[in-house]
């Protein structure tokens, strides 16, 4: 009884973690959702281009614990309570993409001026208008339902696909370190191949 525990709880951490991928070709992602993916250039910038109006929700903000992935990245030891801010991209009014930004809990204003305030603004303008702020590589993955991040994502995007797509990256600012994750309603590539294409929207970064 003991060893079918242990294999059912190894199991269960396993639907819980992701496989990251440094490049996008291992996810055999659908043409226009890779090109969502692998853009380098602000994410806000891209769903102005894309959509009339385009709006930040705040869902909460506050300290909470990290999943295993993200304690692994961010070189903690292991899962244990961080800065975490969850909010959702939307365009037209359609939920687009969750997005969950975390930092270590010892974190400064000194590092992150602008992260504490700012509410239900983009957190993408900032760190892509900031000289200091350097960004690292992107990663990618297809999550599962059982992922928490995915779970979270399907209850703020109001769906539950078989996989979600996913990319996270780190960003520095001094001697902080910070970590954003974007989960991809299958929505935002189901017009388009991602490449930004002129609209009377506003580019605001």
């Amino acid at each position: 009884m003991k060893c079918l525990l242990f294999v059912a709880s190894i199991w269960q951490a396993a639907l819980t973690k992701a496989t990251w991928v440094a490049h996008v070709n291992a996810l055999q992602a659908p043409l226009a959702m890779r090109g969502w993916l692998t853009d380098r250039k602000s994410l806000t910038q891209k769903l102005c281009a894309h959509y009339w109006q385009f709006e930040v929700r705040r869902l909460r903000q506050g300290a909470a614990c990290c999943t295993a992935d993200e304690a692994a990245l961010l070189g903690l030891s292991r899962r244990r309570k961080v800065q975490q801010r969850e909010v959702v991209l939307l365009g037209d009014g359609l939920p687009l993409v969750y997005a969950h930004t975390v930092l270590p809990l010892q974190a400064n204003a000194a590092d992150w001026p602008f992260y504490r305030g700012l509410g239900a603004r983009s957190l993408g303008t900032s760190l892509f208008g900031d000289p200091l702020v350097r960004r690292g590589a992107l990663h990618f993955a297809r999550l599962r339902p059982s992922h928490p991040l995915a779970q979270r994502a399907g209850v703020a995007l109001g769906q539950m696909p078989p996989r979600w797509y996913a990319r996270r990256c780190l960003f520095w600012r001094k001697q902080g370190v910070l970590l954003v994750t974007e989960i991809f309603s299958p929505a935002v590539a189901a017009d388009g191949t991602g490449i930004i294409t002129p609209t009377l929207a506003s580019v605001a970064d």
